[in-house]
């Protein structure tokens, strides 16, 4: 046995997109239609196609492969209106941004955008969703799906739930909170840096009614027990900074734009967040890089940065 092994990296360089939206409508039959699906053609055809453009993900590839992170997390709405069609695009699309073992998704609200059978839709994207001990397995539920790399517990939820017409709420449930507070408590104790993604902002007031996540009051609670590092969203098209308070700390949260965005709207062209996560004695260092499309140049390029040191919790950390 050899003694003098060093031990595992602890810190993580991975990046965060959300909201690519990267299939196409083209060619849908109107059979598929007769439901909900309707109205999302018709954005997707006099709004979406044209905000959410396939030379700004090209351009992200690129600039994925210059960075070369260790790892990628996509939360949510890879899709419009999630037939199994778009599917297989996101899956086709998925294998190009990286393996399995290397990407993590958790869905979004246009990927359950009506109820549809799991082995037709999201059974396409299992391998990137599932947790390190179920890897190979279709079992369910997913989530919280639980991936840890480097000392760093990424902790997937799905807020994806069929909503009402004009409506793009999402829940999470009871039985997917309490199996989330057992993995805050688990990765706390063992010091792990827990990052929690989603796709719905966790904090109500940080969306609108019709679109906001329901049980983000519970989430926030459970959060403000349980604890967590960092929590990550999509969803709302725009950058977003906030925090949940736990105890004398606060947890950061941050939203991001789309990752497809052309960005006619101000505020809302496309970008992805670059986070490195380091060990430093009772601390941890997260440095937050955010890289945005340049229109002129058809490239992303580094707009900001920002620094946090948050303490160590462990099970023997007050």
């Amino acid at each position: 046995m050899d003694e003098t092994r060093a031990p595992d990296p602890v810190g993580l360089c991975f990046a965060h997109l959300s909201d690519p939206h990267l299939t196409t409508l083209r060619g849908v039959h109107w059979q598929q239609l007769l439901n909900k699906r309707v109205l999302g053609y018709l954005s997707w055809l006099h709004r979406r196609r044209d905000e959410h453009r396939s030379e700004v993900l090209d351009a992200l590839l690129r600039d994925l492969q210059q960075v070369h992170p260790e790892h990628i997390v996509v939360t949510g709405d890879l899709t419009h209106i999630g037939l199994p069609s778009e599917f297989t695009q996101a899956r086709a699309w998925l294998e190009r941004l990286g393996s399995a073992e290397r990407v993590t998704v958790v869905p979004g609200n246009h990927d359950a955008y009506i109820r549809t059978p799991w082995s037709a839709t999201f059974a396409q994207w299992e391998p990137y969703m599932v947790s390190d001990d179920r890897a190979g397995t279709a079992q369910q539920p997913v989530f919280p799906s639980l991936r840890v790399r480097n000392g760093v517990a990424l902790i997937g939820l799905s807020s994806a739930t069929a909503s009402a017409p004009f409506f793009a709420t999402g829940s999470l449930g009871l039985e997917q909170r309490q199996r989330l507070s057992g993995i805050l408590q688990e990765t706390g104790a063992q010091g792990l840096f827990r990052v929690v993604l989603l796709h719905h902002p966790p904090r109500v007031e940080d969306e609108k009614w019709r679109k906001r996540l329901t049980d983000g009051n519970d989430l926030c609670s459970i959060l403000g027990r349980d604890g967590a590092e960092l929590v990550l969203h999509g969803h709302s098209h725009r950058p977003i900074e906030s925090a949940i308070p736990w105890g004398e700390r606060t947890i950061p949260v941050f939203g991001i734009p789309s990752a497809s965005a052309i960005g006619h709207k101000p505020g809302r062209r496309a970008q992805y967040y670059l986070y490195t996560v380091a060990r430093a004695g009772d601390s941890w260092s997260l440095d937050v890089a955010v890289r945005g499309y340049r229109l002129d140049s058809d490239d992303f390029a580094l707009q900001h940065e920002y620094h946090r040191s948050l303490p160590v919790i462990s099970s023997t950390s007050s």
